[in-house]
């Protein structure tokens, strides 16, 4: 796996492949990541209201996208 800094530079390149592919890669990091974090706040016994508050989205947002796992 390309190490994120690495990403984040290919983002910003000028030849639109490369920078896209970043972008895209990043995405795939980010959801990831985002799903580990959920995971462990809901074993730690937060709320899906509290996960919400601090992502900055809906309770009902965060629950259909991570209630089902």
């Amino acid at each position: 796996m390309t190490n994120a800094t690495d990403l984040a530079t290919q983002a910003g390149d000028r030849d639109p492949r490369v920078g896209l592919r970043a972008v895209a890669a990043l995405r795939r990091l980010l959801e990831q990541l985002e799903s580990v974090q959920v995971r462990s706040a809901r074993n730690h016994g937060w709320s899906w209201q509290e996960i919400a508050t601090e992502l900055g989205v809906s309770r009902q947002a965060v629950h259909k996208k991570h209630g089902r796992h």
